[in-house]
């Protein structure tokens, strides 16, 4: 049976979080065996909620729901949004923000998804295909001038539910070497989100990459969780967590439960986040704003760094928009001197979707008291990492006051004030480059490596001159020139090929 259902506008609307819900379809019961499906066609206008909610009334005896939608493309003037629109699904146990009736989001990477008791589409939760109302949700997050209309095709199929998923969670601890420097990268994407690399592909690029870690970041679902058990190993520690993708800026929800669901349906203007950031932080994880300056539509982070454990400032191949990111994470740095309050450590992660994308470009080398879960965050939340943009890559940074003190990177040098203290950085893998050391005065040294890429810097200074020093290693600039401070119309500076988190010197 085919019903078309055509509805223009928002029929009986009633407001869902940022969303609003049509009016519903319903399905009879039928025999065993027995597929009906139902086409739900409408029209929305430019300015419509982020999200909105078509119900679906399944019956008992529903052993599988499919969905295929499609919507139209019209011509746009140059430089004008043209209509984009994702999809996922709730069950019958409700839309409600943070609720329980999550059952996956494939964003516009699908056009069609089907779940059923024992499998689901990437993207899609497993399990049984309960009675009562169903939410198919469309997220129309550019709408031409024109508007856009949508087509979609519910299916439902009659049965026995079969047998139940079984999920294959990793393990939180691997083998480690106990206290040591372990690298990996923690935002990476599989076909379970928009990714075009199975997961079984990524762990052999982590391994590749010579990764002692990594977490899996689909967008806006836990889909993947259950997969990533035998792909772990005592070589290769698998943490869980979310690309949390909102309409005003992604994070990272890092070392989070096996398919604890973090909802993403907000806007900085809301209020909502810090309810899910605290639920990520009594599960252990941790919050990591991802990508801020970003320039495609909804990649802005708007929602401020209050409550967040770390900001990814390098993602993926250097661009402009890294450099903005470390410019504002270093002012930001200042702010926290100057009040004395928490400083917030910087990460870099490879956002690998595709086989061009390279995993571990960059990575986090973190010191951790062992290759676990708890360890490797609880590295990351001190600020005791630096960022390479491969294992080629090597430094070491540390800082000594008069008396034998010593601190290293995201600790803090306990000396008086005008205590002497030397800064000692080695680096290794970096041919030709530019050694910048930077502190709350901005770049106080500069130097390069020799064509070998391997060398050592040593300064001198004062907690009364420097709050803290950190350092970077570029690459030269395509022309061969180390580079300036110097304005100019092109980025100041080759690529990043390595930056630590600061050292803190002088007193508490």
């Amino acid at each position: 049976m085919n019903c078309g259902v055509s509805r223009r506008g928002f029929l009986a609307a009633a407001g869902i979080g940022t969303g609003v819900a049509l009016a519903p379809v319903a399905f009879a019961e039928a025999a065993e065996g027995q597929t009906e499906t139902k086409v739900i066609t409408g029209h929305l206008d430019p300015g419509v909620p982020d999200f909105v909610y078509l119900p679906v009334q399944v019956p008992s005896g529903v052993s599988q729901i499919s969905v295929v939608y499609s919507y139209d493309k019209p011509s746009v003037p140059s430089g004008t949004p043209g209509n984009s629109c994702d999809i996922g699904v709730f069950d019958a146990r409700g839309t409600g923000l943070g609720g329980t009736g999550f059952r996956g989001w494939s964003g516009g990477f699908r056009d069609r998804f089907s779940i059923s008791r024992g499998e689901a589409t990437p993207g899609y939760l497993p399990g049984d295909v309960m009675p009562g109302t169903w939410n198919v949700a469309l997220g129309p997050y550019q709408v031409a001038p024109q508007g856009m209309n949508y087509h979609v095709e519910v299916t439902l199929t009659h049965g026995p539910p079969g047998a139940p998923y079984q999920p294959k969670y990793p393990a939180t601890r691997a083998g480690g070497r106990g206290r040591a420097w372990y690298r990996g990268d923690c935002h990476l994407h599989t076909v379970y989100s928009d990714g075009k690399r199975l997961p079984e592909e990524v762990a052999a690029g982590a391994r590749e990459a010579r990764l002692d870690f990594i977490t899996s970041t689909d967008h806006n679902t836990t889909s993947s969780h259950g997969v990533w058990g035998p792909l772990a190993g005592s070589d290769l520690l698998i943490m869980l967590g979310e690309e949390v993708t909102t309409r005003n800026g992604h994070w990272l929800a890092l070392g989070i439960e096996p398919g604890q669901f973090i909802d993403w349906r907000y806007r900085a203007r809301d209020g909502e986040i810090s309810g899910y950031l605290r639920d990520i932080h009594r599960a252990g994880g941790l919050a990591v704003a991802a990508h801020p300056y970003c320039p495609w539509v909804a990649c802005n982070f708007k929602f401020g760094y209050s409550d967040f454990d770390a900001v990814e400032v390098w993602n993926g191949p250097w661009t402009w928009d890294d450099d903005a990111t470390v410019s504002t994470w270093d002012n930001m740095l200042v702010e926290s001197v100057k009040r004395g309050t928490q400083w917030l450590p910087a990460m870099g992660n490879s956002d690998a979707h595709n086989p061009g994308n390279v995993i571990g470009l960059p990575q986090n080398v973190v010191l951790a008291d062992a290759l676990t879960r708890d360890a490797i965050l609880a590295g990351i939340k001190a600020g005791r990492n630096w960022l390479a943009e491969s294992a080629d890559v090597n430094l070491s940074f540390a800082a000594a006051g008069p008396r034998g003190q010593s601190a290293g990177i995201g600790e803090r040098l306990d000396v008086a004030p005008g205590d002497k203290v030397g800064v000692r950085l080695e680096v290794k893998g970096v041919p030709n480059g530019t050694v910048r050391l930077i502190t709350d005065e901005g770049q106080i040294l500069q130097t390069s490596l020799p064509a070998d890429g391997e060398g050592t810097v040593n300064w001198t200074t004062t907690p009364d001159v420097s709050a803290y020093v950190r350092a970077e290693v570029r690459h030269p600039k395509a022309d061969g020139s180390a580079g300036s401070p110097a304005l100019s119309a092109d980025l100041n500076f080759g690529a990043m090929a390595a930056m630590t988190n600061p050292i803190f010197l002088g007193e508490r």
